[in-house]
């Protein structure tokens, strides 16, 4: 990850994710927690260098399959491109697009907080994602659709992504 991308800001959004993710690996997959983590740290690696649909997050993934990192990963980074063609079809390619934009949008709200993300709560979160202005480049749709695939309660699955970037602390810059 940081081979590849410089921006401080980029990097913040990775480790949210990948905080994220480890919530999530923690109940769904408690022995392969490492791996999720990996995932979200890896999702968006190659962005910075190939930013357009026709790269990104191919250019990656080659280069991942490259070194050796197992097709699982590898086919989650890709499904969370929906123009990819690949099918979230295991539970880490679905949480994985279910956090990405969400974790996002939970730094964007802490970033106007005056408490920051001490005692943020899912239902100002659910709030802010009402007002189409706030953070506008954030898919409300793909935070929808990744509720949907996800199959989790909207409250519950916003309080779990806020409390795992509160927990990743200082690696996430709010």
């Amino acid at each position: 990850m940081r081979e590849w991308t410089e921006s401080d800001a980029l990097r913040g959004h990775m480790e949210a994710v990948a905080a994220c993710m480890q919530a999530y690996a923690r109940q769904l997959d408690p022995g392969d927690v490492d791996r999720w983590i990996v995932t979200g740290l890896l999702h968006d690696f190659d962005y910075e260098k190939h930013p357009s649909t026709e790269e990104h997050p191919f250019v990656g993934v080659k280069h991942l399959e490259e070194i050796g990192v197992d097709e699982d990963i590898r086919r989650a980074i890709l499904g969370h491109a929906t123009y990819s063609g690949v099918e979230r079809d295991s539970q880490m390619a679905r949480a994985l697009f279910a956090v990405d934009e969400l974790a996002g949008f939970i730094v964007a709200c802490a970033k106007v907080r005056p408490t920051g993300i001490d005692d943020m709560k899912a239902k100002s979160v659910r709030k802010k994602l009402k007002d189409k202005a706030f953070a506008a480049a954030v898919s409300r749709e793909d935070i929808r659709v990744g509720l949907a695939e996800m199959d989790v309660d909207e409250s519950e699955h916003i309080q779990r992504c806020i409390d795992a970037i509160k927990e990743a602390g200082e690696r996430v810059p709010i």
